[in-house]
Formats: structure tokens, sequence, C-alpha cells
């Protein structure tokens, strides 16, 4: 896992053609608005979020982003227990994204 700031995120996954964005807030936060093409998939679901990670493939680069960057952390370092190699977490989350944000 790497801590990214928003601007080594951003020119990252922009040059990363095998890149997967996941979101991990709450269904509440998300209706909030969502990184456009990111899949939602909300860690507090324990054992459900397990399962759905579990389901992508270990080959791509996963960019994953929370409200702060806390539950993202946390996420990805799931994601390399479960053998993903290559997870990034957007340090300060959605709050501090400067990009575009669509709704869902």
């Amino acid at each position: 896992m790497a801590d990214l700031t928003q601007k080594e995120w951003t020119t990252q996954l922009e040059a990363d053609k095998n890149a997967v964005i996941i979101d991990v807030r709450t269904p509440s936060e998300v209706a909030q608005g969502i990184i456009p093409n990111a899949i939602h998939i909300d860690i507090f679901k324990g054992q459900g979020f397990i399962d759905e990670i579990k389901q992508l493939d270990l080959s791509k680069n996963y960019y994953v982003y929370c409200k702060v960057g806390g539950r993202s952390g946390q996420a990805c370092s799931v994601m390399n227990q479960l053998g993903f190699n290559n997870t990034y977490n957007l340090v300060g989350g959605i709050t501090d994204w400067e990009g575009e944000i669509t709704s869902i």
C-alpha cells in the first residue's frame, strides 16, 4: 500500500491503464457524490466487504478513497492481506478532493 497525496494519486491514476477506483464510504456518504468511474464497496459491510473485494482482479491497480483517508487506508491493508499488490490510498480522501465529483 502507498499513501498518496491528491496530486500523486491523480497523476499516477491518469497514467495507469490498469487502474480501478474504489470508494469505501457508506451509502449515505456516496449519495453526496462520488469520483467518476469509482466502484462503491462499503468497508463497514464487514465480511460482505471482504467477499466483494475477493471478487476483484488481483492483477489490477486499486486507487482507494473514503471521506478523509482512514478507512481507505484500512481497506488497502485488508486488500494487501488478500493478495493485492498494488493499492493506493488517497490521503485526505474526498474531503480534500479537488477533481470531478458525480452523483450516482
